[in-house]
């Protein structure tokens, strides 16, 4: 009884070379293969039809009956391979990829950069997907995500993009109606936002001249969106923990004062993470590529 099935398609691809070429050898050189490695792939086609395709002689083969028959369906398989690799190596990159971020990072990073990109890869088509939580990039078909902090997941590949500490900001509006608070204890007294994904019970975590120091504001909003986090304090609603890098255009307008510069968090790496470094879709390539080459956090990116 036969056991042939879809995995058997690329012996009878290679089958159909022998055919058309009149040896193995010069099947080989057509596929780049070796003369072992084409009879063998025959060999276990023949096995899993359990017929005898090809006569082999020292000077010529010659086709069997069954082999005939075999043929006579299998030849159009070359062709068929040889169009799938043409459409797939295209030196167009082309088709739609899946990049997952944050809300803050799409906006304020990511959005200014898109006309650029769409001016050098007018067949890449991007799907944004904005959300502040870390989803599964393969139950959710994402190809790339742009995070916070290393993933879990071994088999998923981490490009750093960007390092930094959170710094401690509030509105001048803020510190009018509420005072500038000089000391740790002092920022512990004052109103806060924090992100919920970083946090416990608004407890914030820096550093100060090397010592690890705490601040367990009594008084503190939660939020799950950095960029809502960041409006929150610039419309004076509490100080908050935020990346310079997320709030550089509001820093310079005076929308926002840093506090305590002495203060900061352990450093934070922004990673560009992927599935798989292997058989990478040439469009996923350029993306990732130009995201790393505009080093999209960096002062001068836009």
């Amino acid at each position: 009884m036969s056991t042939i099935d879809n995995s058997n398609l690329r012996q009878l691809a290679v089958f159909a070379q022998v055919v058309e070429s009149g040896s193995f050898a010069a099947a080989a050189r057509a596929l780049s293969s070796s003369r072992s490695r084409v009879s063998e792939q025959v060999s276990q086609l023949e096995q899993a039809l359990q017929v005898r395709l090809l006569q082999r002689s020292t000077r010529q083969l010659e086709l069997t009956a069954e082999g005939q028959l075999v043929y006579a369906q299998a030849q159009a398989l070359p062709d068929i391979l040889q169009r799938v690799e043409a459409a797939i190596s295209s030196p167009e990159p082309s088709g739609r990829v899946a990049l997952t971020l944050n809300h803050d990072i799409a906006h304020k990073h990511v959005l200014p950069l898109l006309g650029e990109f769409r001016e050098r890869y007018p067949q890449v088509q991007l799907d944004l997907v904005l959300d502040d939580e870390k989803i599964d990039l393969i139950h959710d078909k994402i190809d790339l995500a742009i995070r916070v902090g290393i993933p879990d997941d071994d088999s998923l590949i981490a490009r750093v993009m960007h390092e930094e500490c959170f710094s401690i900001y509030a509105s001048p509006d803020y510190l009018r109606k509420n005072g500038h608070p000089k000391t740790i204890k002092e920022l512990s007294e004052h109103h806060w936002i924090t992100l919920s994904q970083l946090h416990n019970n608004g407890l914030q975590r820096f550093r100060q001249s090397g010592k690890h120091i705490e601040v367990q504001p009594d008084d503190y909003c939660q939020c799950n969106s950095p960029l809502m986090l960041q409006q929150m304090v610039i419309n004076g609603l509490g100080i908050g923990a935020m990346f310079e890098a997320t709030v550089r255009p509001e820093l310079a307008r005076g929308e926002l004062i840093h506090l305590m510069p002495t203060v900061a968090s352990e450093a934070q790496v922004f990673y560009l993470i992927y599935p798989s470094r292997r058989q990478l879709p040439l469009r996923t390539r350029v993306l990732i590529d130009f995201l790393l080459e505009r080093d999209v956090f960096a002062a001068d990116a836009l």
